[in-house]
């Protein structure tokens, strides 16, 4: 297979609700969609869905378009290979970057599952027919507030519900939520935000107290030594999210003992390719594993579900409807949800939605194109 044509589109969407982490507060989304075309004339679509500023992760959407059009497209465009797998060696000198090598890898793996007639889920070796899809939610002015937004995704059938917590804005909270939701799948998301500092670890002490299912990466991404150390006095499990970059950390992590259960994100980990390979090597050391997202339009989202249908994702993956984030997507038909479960589409080929690209064109402010030579 062989890419003759690509092209990049900075596209907008504002949020349906505004979203705050431990590090800043969003109305809107900024993401690069790519589009790669064949030789024989298939498209396949992918999704940059980097952060706006460098809080998450070092990159942002404007070093994503720098890497990706200067890069990885010219790496690939006008290249030859036989399954999207053998990809990422075409930008195997470019280090890091994952988040934009992440956006190219999916655009090839739909192009191939479009051209070779099979459904994504497939192709990666899913085998699940619909995933569970949890809920996650961001930091509000109170934790009443907290709690009707919790209430909202309960009563549209969401099963698990993920927490945004910060220094300050922990134990009282997710207290609220408990004691709202007795008996409601509940894990917490600190983003790297805590230190060994004795009030930050009296506080994630104080979360053992509610039953919850995971704390999600409570220190900084490259301190795994500290999450080796929380595991040992916490009841609740450690999950790891921004810590896990590629296969290499994943190891470091298992054989620290720093991890029980694994966040994978297409994104973060630099595409399906990588993001399949976490999920079999975490399998292997029998760590359940769970699909997080990054409020992705629905070109990543259709992947992430794809992603979820693999047979290690055993814990609800951050999958939820379309409509949860944007009053109109960049697909038809968006993602939907039934009481917190997502079909996997596995009649059509590739993702099994389509992309408005009329639509993704208006929403955009700047466009991009390399073509073979």
């Amino acid at each position: 297979m062989q890419i003759s044509a690509a092209e990049l589109f900075a596209a907008r969407l504002p949020l349906v609700h505004e979203f705050e982490t431990s590090s800043h507060r969003k109305t809107y989304l900024e993401h690069i969609l790519v589009r790669v075309t064949g030789a024989d004339g298939a498209v396949g679509w992918g999704e940059i869905a980097s952060p706006s500023g460098p809080y998450y992760c070092a990159e942002t959407v404007q070093s994503c378009w720098h890497v990706a059009e200067q890069h990885l497209l010219p790496a690939v465009v006008g290249a030859g290979w036989s399954h999207p797998s053998q990809v990422p060696a075409l930008w195997s000198k470019v280090r890091g970057n994952e988040f934009a090598k992440a956006g190219v890898d999916m655009a090839c793996w739909n192009l191939w599952s479009t051209a070779t007639d099979v459904p994504l889920a497939g192709a990666l070796g899913g085998t699940r027919e619909r995933v569970v899809a949890g809920a996650s939610l961001g930091i509000e002015p109170t934790p009443d507030d907290l709690v009707a937004q919790v209430a909202r995704q309960v009563e549209a059938g969401y099963p698990r519900v993920k927490l945004k917590i910060a220094p300050g804005w922990d134990v009282e909270p997710v207290r609220a939520v408990r004691a709202a939701f007795p008996d409601l799948d509940l894990h917490v998301d600190a983003n790297g935000a805590y230190t060994e500092d004795a009030d930050h670890l009296a506080a994630l002490r104080g979360l053992d107290d509610f039953g919850l299912t995971m704390v999600e990466q409570p220190f900084a991404p490259r301190d795994l030594l500290a999450h080796a150390r929380l595991r040992r006095v916490l009841r609740t499990p450690v999950c790891l999210d921004e810590s896990v970059a590629d296969l290499h950390d994943l190891r470091t992590a298992l054989a620290l003992d720093a991890v029980a259960i694994l966040n994978i994100k297409v994104s973060r980990m630099g595409g399906l390719t990588a993001a399949v390979a976490a999920h079999d090597l975490a399998r292997e050391h029998d760590v359940p594993v769970w699909c997080g997202g990054m409020h992705e339009f629905g070109i990543g989202r259709a992947a992430n579900v794809a992603l979820s249908s693999l047979p290690g994702f055993t814990l609800p993956s951050d999958v939820s409807a379309s409509e949860k984030y944007y009053a109109r997507d960049v697909v038809r038909p968006p993602i939907t949800a039934d009481h917190g479960l997502v079909d996997v589409p596995w009649k059509q080929a590739g993702s099994g939605h389509e992309v408005d690209e009329e639509f993704v064109r208006e929403i955009s402010s700047r466009t991009a194109r390399v073509d073979a030579d």
